[in-house]
């Protein structure tokens, strides 16, 4: 540990400004350079960066400004009387992204294993009150082991205090935090309560019990990695929204998320030109997507179609596969994009498909991002894992958010939109304010086949040849009931459009929207869902 500069000798130290100068100069070297090389090269040896090299790429060069970086812990006992290192082992201030304002709070590993004590977490209180107050985005970058133990319950409180302010600035200005290292215990809740978390491969884990508690209660064995590493929270748990296999490149695509979000509630996101011509037009969509509703293609291909550059950043990629969420832009606006993925469980809507749509138009709606929905939904998954599982609520999710946004909301239905799935996925009738259609939908209570075998079941027994005659039927129910302009006709679908016209549709319509103003009835909050 490099040793910390303490006053000099007499009452005021040094009786010049030179001097003081000097004093001042020697105590910033020592706060910058930390606790000294062996400790950076066991950092570097983890394959992880040091604290301001990870601000450093995370900001735009020399912008970073730093608060209370002489701040030091007044505890004692336990030997800290003697180890009172500048910073206290979290490094806080703001800095730009692309020019704009971002505050950055950041756990520097190489002082106290990053714990968290009572100095320590006034800081963080600090640059996040500081960050609410002008209206900033928040990036944590995380990588510390937890409350110190040797200051007790001071540093738990300490926690506390992290945790209401998160709920504070939550849905006000974007929060991200970004795991480099360990986050056990009750310091893993203050990630879980911000708007997105990006993980580390290898280096990060979260949980709230660690291995040995786990071995002891149950007996099962695991690994770090294997409790609460970032394929597990990216894949099983759904904690992490994005992963990446080195802090470099996950640093850059923080930055990028950044571009994409307005600095707070009461801004657009930034908008920028764009060379992708708004009217261009996407007759490759007519051959991705197969009219045979049974047939599955990968809406990825769809979405890379519409929009700008055919860039787009997926939020939750690997879980909950049956469902994408999006961010991207249309004629350089933002927009939330939400879609059936027919390639995975035929795009229906489960427990966690819900669960992370829901998260997703809650986001956007707090962030004044337009919302997009692309359905090709066969419904809900049937099962008694689902039901007991609490489908019915976890699927009530999806529909709070979507009837509580007021951000402009367009849907258009490419293929299948069958049952309470159609109309959970912002159908017309729980407010969206634009819906179209390809020639290839078919909006129904169910599938043909199911239909006819509820309707005419009585009559296909009786059939002398009841296959015939179901196919018939089926037949009949389509061209009655599911025709591609029967919604038009009753006015739940607002135009049937080109597949190739999808782009200009939609960027001209939410030109149109752009000025949108809706209010929500007098209230606290709502209660949604759990």
């Amino acid at each position: 540990m490099a040793t910390v500069l303490e006053p000099s000798a007499g009452l005021a130290g040094p009786s010049d400004a030179r001097g003081r100068l000097a004093e001042l100069e020697a105590a910033r070297a020592l706060a910058l350079a930390g606790p000294g090389r062996k400790a950076t090269q066991a950092q570097h040896g983890k394959g992880k960066l040091t604290v301001r090299e990870r601000i450093g790429l995370l900001l735009d060069e020399g912008s970073f400004r730093e608060v209370e970086q002489f701040r030091r812990h007044r505890a004692s006992g336990f030997g800290l009387e003697g180890n009172r290192p500048y910073t206290d082992g979290v490094v806080t201030g703001w800095g730009t992204v692309e020019g704009r304002t971002v505050f950055v709070y950041a756990h520097d590993f190489r002082i106290f294993g990053g714990a968290l004590g009572e100095a320590h977490a006034q800081k963080i209180h600090k640059i996040m009150d500081m960050a609410l107050a002008a209206g900033a985005p928040l990036v944590s970058l995380n990588d510390g082991a937890g409350a110190r133990i040797q200051e007790g319950v001071g540093a738990l409180a300490g926690y506390g205090g992290i945790f209401r302010r998160n709920t504070r600035a939550s849905g006000v200005i974007p929060q991200i935090s970004v795991m480099l290292g360990p986050c056990a215990g009750g310091a893993a809740y203050s990630p879980a309560l911000t708007d997105f978390v990006f993980m580390v491969r290898r280096s990060a884990q979260m949980f709230i019990t660690g291995p040995d508690v786990v071995r002891t209660v149950t007996g099962e064995e695991i690994t770090h990695n294997g409790l609460g590493g970032a394929d597990v929270h990216a894949e099983t748990s759904g904690v992490a929204h994005f992963v990446y296999d080195d802090e470099e490149t996950c640093l850059a695509e923080v930055r990028y998320l950044l571009s994409m979000l307005p600095s707070n509630n009461r801004t657009a996101p930034p908008a920028v030109p764009s060379a992708d011509p708004p009217g261009r037009r996407s007759p490759a969509l007519l051959e991705l997507v197969p009219a045979e509703g049974s047939r599955p293609y990968d809406m990825h291909e769809v979405i890379a179609e519409l929009v700008d550059d055919g860039e787009f950043m997926e939020v939750h990629e690997r879980w909950a596969r049956n469902i994408v969420c999006a961010l991207a832009r249309l004629d350089g606006s933002v927009v939330g994009v939400v879609a059936s993925q027919p390639q995975v469980l035929a795009g229906v809507l489960d427990i966690e498909a819900s669960e992370k749509a829901a998260r997703f138009v809650q986001m956007c709606d707090a962030f004044n991002i337009p919302i997009v929905t692309l359905l090709d939904v066969p419904g809900f998954l049937p099962g008694v894992g689902q039901e007991h599982g609490g489908i019915i609520r976890h699927g009530a999710k999806l529909l709070y958010a979507y009837c509580n946004a007021t951000v402009p909301r367009i849907s258009v239905i490419l293929r299948k939109a069958y049952g309470g799935a159609y109309i959970v996925m912002d159908s017309q009738s729980i407010g969206a304010d634009l819906s179209f259609a390809w020639p290839t939908n078919e909006i129904a209570v169910m599938g043909a086949e199911g239909a006819a075998g509820v309707i005419f079941r009585k009559q296909i027994a009786a059939a002398a040849d009841p296959e015939a005659a179901r196919a018939r039927l089926v037949k009949e129910y389509k061209a009655e009931l599911m025709h591609p302009y029967y919604a038009a006709e009753r006015g739940l679908v607002d135009d049937v459009i080109d597949p190739a016209a999808t782009r200009e549709v939609l960027i001209a319509s939410l030109a149109m929207l752009r000025s949108k103003h809706a209010d929500l009835p007098s209230r606290k909050h709502g209660n949604p869902p759990q």
